[in-house]
């Protein structure tokens, strides 16, 4: 027989062989023990996640008579017919290629056939988003009341380009990306049954390259094996992949750090040669300096997401780097890999990639030193011996002048304040005001309170990666036109600012559990309650303004009304002090945040 490859030969042929998707398997196990079958499935997810093959597993399982615990035998001749594709009830359509009117008419025409020898007819629609609109329209009616013993099973990578009537008259299962761990564990499970030898860092680097994919992972595997003469090594891995190691990473990342622009452009000319792919390269380097913020701030995640395999180089690396150095090198990595999908000539890109980072090192002033040089060497040449001399003595003067200003308390004050409102400045010019003003202008506290109810629910629904991200925010207001969500943690808050697809996916998280899909917004934490008090001083006159136009109930309320206008004289002597409630920016801020958030406080 001739070879398959490795994809073909490890599919899942039972819901317990899936790998990464136990949410799922356990509901149509337990929807086919119960005899719970819907009509219609949507599988939606990223590729190489086991739709289609969950899809044939559904197939077999409630058309097999010996199934137990939701699970086909795979053994009797459906389950057989079904595994070989010869079974003409289980019909498998490819909407990328079969994507008309006239073929959806087709399947309109014999689904009221009843099946030939299984118990219920199953259609397989896979990529069911390529399918035209008139096709979408015919395939309506029969899917909202199909025949007896008729399922549908469709399968996409891009849920949001199927119509809602469509999403409307299915089940949805959403699959997500699997961990590298899952993959990693798979991989070493298929090499031990085939009895090939392996280096486990190998299989760590071919299980991070698969991005979320068994089946790419299988793949990349499968190059490997036939790379090395059905052998894994580590360097093969990396020459299959295109990555470079992480001794190699963070000596590049170092000498950048340290702003040696010349001995970053020998290891860049060296990776090069190598034949390493440049936006693979870069793809690391972002990785790289991604894990270097983590660790700052939950090492856990980084440990968890490289398997253990954390060095000490790194732990010292993370540890020294500023946080503010990160932040400029990754927004000048993205810059460049956009305009690197466009040119021909990518190792131009990573040359001056290589010479902008090492600006940022010295502009930033990192404190990372490269690996040959250790902490505590003596300078080997009499002008480094120069230089460490003339530091020492600089350090001296500095420790003198430190002194002299601590013991005049006058200059203290007035230093502050003038870098205060820069740094305040600065940190305001990330934080999108166009955006957040319209939704404070409309937001109402009980649009809030439906938002929080479900948000436990929207984080359940997003990939682990996301969720680590969204763990440490909450909604903080919520309009009908947009909802801001504050973070505790700067850095979680750039890297969701910059990640498009948890944005997607938490807009349409909402538009299923709230019906409607509502922008987001996101704010640091620390600066939420300047924005707020900043919009309602700005907006006290349209308040104000909104609070008069309100019909006057009584004399009575016009009089006390009168204070909050800035005129006391004419309010009656006897009428005590303002409330607090016809003040219309207090007003605003209890209808914006809730009367048990608001604080009023007496200047």
């Amino acid at each position: 027989m001739a070879y398959q490859a490795l994809y073909r030969v490890w599919r899942p042929q039972r819901f317990d062989d899936m790998i990464g998707q136990e949410v799922i398997t356990r509901t149509l196990k337990n929807a086919i023990t119960t005899n719970q079958i819907s009509h219609a499935y949507l599988f939606a997810g990223p590729r190489g996640t086991g739709k289609t093959s969950a899809a044939k597993i559904f197939a077999k399982a409630i058309n097999c008579h010996h199934q137990q615990d939701g699970e086909p035998c795979n053994e009797c001749e459906t389950c057989k017919a079904i595994t070989a594709g010869t079974l003409n009830d289980v019909i498998e359509i490819d909407a990328a290629s079969n994507n008309g009117v006239e073929e959806i008419r087709d399947i309109r025409d014999k689904v009221k056939y009843a099946p030939t020898v299984a118990d219920y007819k199953v259609y397989i629609i896979d990529e069911v988003h390529m399918l035209s609109t008139g096709a979408f329209n015919a395939l309506l009616k029969t899917l909202e009341e199909p025949p007896a013993n008729v399922i549908f099973i469709l399968a996409t990578t891009e849920p949001h380009k199927i119509p809602a009537t469509i999403i409307s008259r299915v089940q949805r299962f959403d699959f997500k990306r699997i961990a590298a761990s899952d993959s990693y564990h798979r991989m070493t499970y298929i090499l031990d049954q085939k009895h090939v030898t392996y280096d486990e860092q190998a299989i760590k680097v071919i299980a991070k390259a698969a991005e979320g994919g068994m089946r790419d992972a299988l793949s990349i595997l499968d190059q490997a094996l036939s790379f090395g003469d059905n052998e894994i090594t580590l360097d093969n891995a990396l020459l299959v992949t295109g990555s470079v190691t992480h001794e190699l990473l963070a000596t590049y990342v170092q000498q950048v750090l340290s702003g040696d622009t010349k001995a970053a452009l020998a290891t860049l000319q060296s990776v090069l040669e190598a034949g390493k792919d440049a936006e693979r390269f870069t793809e690391d380097i972002i990785s790289y300096a991604r894990d270097l913020l983590l660790y700052q701030q939950a090492p856990k995640l980084v440990e968890e997401a490289e398997m253990g395999s954390v060095s000490d180089d790194f732990q010292a690396l993370a540890q020294k780097t500023p946080a503010a150095t990160m932040y400029a090198m990754i927004n000048e990595l993205n810059a460049i890999q956009q305009q690197m999908r466009f040119t021909t000539h990518p190792d131009v890109y990573l040359e001056i990639l290589t010479i902008k980072l090492a600006e940022i090192g010295r502009t930033q002033g990192a404190s990372a030193s490269p690996t040959a040089a250790p902490t505590g060497e003596a300078p080997s040449t009499p002008a480094a011996a120069d230089a460490v001399t003339a530091l020492q003595h600089q350090v001296d003067q500095l420790k003198v002048a430190v002194q002299q200003l601590e013991q005049a308390p006058v200059a203290k004050p007035a230093a502050r304040p003038a870098a205060k409102p820069r740094v305040n400045a600065a940190r305001t010019q990330e934080v999108n005001l166009a955006k957040i003003n319209p939704v404070l202008g409309a937001a109402t506290r009980e649009k809030l309170n439906q938002l929080q109810e479900v948000w436990p629910d929207l984080l359940n629904s997003l990939t682990v990666t996301q969720r680590a991200v969204m763990k440490v925010s909450q909604p903080v207001a919520a309009a009908d036109s947009g909802v801001i969500v504050a973070f505790d943690y700067s850095f979680l808050y750039q890297k969701a600012t910059t990640d498009q697809e948890l944005t997607d996916a938490l807009e349409n998280g909402l538009d299923r559990m709230v019906g409607t899909a509502l922008p987001i917004v996101f704010v640091p934490k620390d600066q939420w309650p300047e924005i707020r008090k900043n919009y309602l001083t700005a907006h006290k006159g349209e308040l104000k303004a909104h609070a008069e136009a309100q019909p006057a109930t009584s004399q009575a309320d016009q009089a006390a009304a009168t204070p909050a206008t800035g005129t006391p004289d004419a309010a009656p002597t006897d009428a005590g002090p303002q409330p607090p409630q016809a003040n219309p920016v207090v007003t605003k801020a209890e209808e914006l945040f809730g009367k048990d958030i608001v604080d009023i406080k007496t200047d």
